[in-house]
């Protein structure tokens, strides 16, 4: 009886948390863009004629702003001149650069240079892990690290624990027909909510 309130109970909040979570960051992306910019255009208009919102709209349009700008020449440069001085200062360049990187993982941009999900032969065990391509073309990779035939990718490890980098021959790898989204879904959580095609 008491195994299964308690299995019906972890059921329900595997089940509400993602929700409650994904609610709860949008919730802290409104309040916090509210509240920055909403104190800002307070400065500049009277005070009768603000109403609740415009910080978050305004905070959208800054974002929209941004976007467009980065397609300018001029921007991109100034905003990589900003980076390297960024990228000198001791902690933030560690802290900076990984935050970084992982979200221009995922950038649109970059969608095409990430080739595709791959599965990774393990010797011959037999055993096949989940990987993705994160560079194709030894050019790209440090000095000393280029093998003509090989990639490198990115082997996570489950529940977003860390992972590796690792450098194989294009022998070793197959692709897969999965989204990176569901890759990474599939892997976060060891294969346990299966694959969204099966469901």
């Amino acid at each position: 009886m008491l195994k299964s309130i308690s299995k019906t109970f972890l059921t329900g909040m595997i089940t509400i948390l993602p929700i409650v979570l994904t609610l709860y960051l949008l919730y802290w992306l409104v309040v916090s863009a509210e509240t920055a910019l909403g104190g800002l255009i307070r400065l500049v208009l009277p005070e009768e004629m603000y109403w609740p919102g415009m910080g978050s709209i305004a905070g959208l349009v800054v974002v929209f702003l941004i976007g467009l700008l980065m397609h300018a020449y001029m921007v991109r440069r100034m905003f990589a001149w900003g980076e390297q001085i960024l990228f000198h200062l001791p902690l933030i360049k560690s802290v900076y650069g990984a935050i970084r990187d992982f979200f221009v993982y995922f950038s649109p941009d970059k969608k095409n240079e990430f080739e595709q999900v791959v599965s990774v032969s393990i010797g011959d065990t037999g055993m096949q892990v989940i990987g993705f391509v994160t560079q194709a073309l030894p050019e790209d990779l440090p000095e000393g690290f280029r093998e003509e035939g090989s990639i490198l990718v990115y082997l996570p490890l489950s529940y977003m624990i860390g992972g590796y980098a690792v450098l194989m021959p294009r022998s070793a790898v197959r692709p897969l027909d999965m989204s990176m989204e569901e890759a990474m879904r599939f892997t976060l959580t060891a294969g346990v909510t299966g694959s969204p095609a099966s469901r």
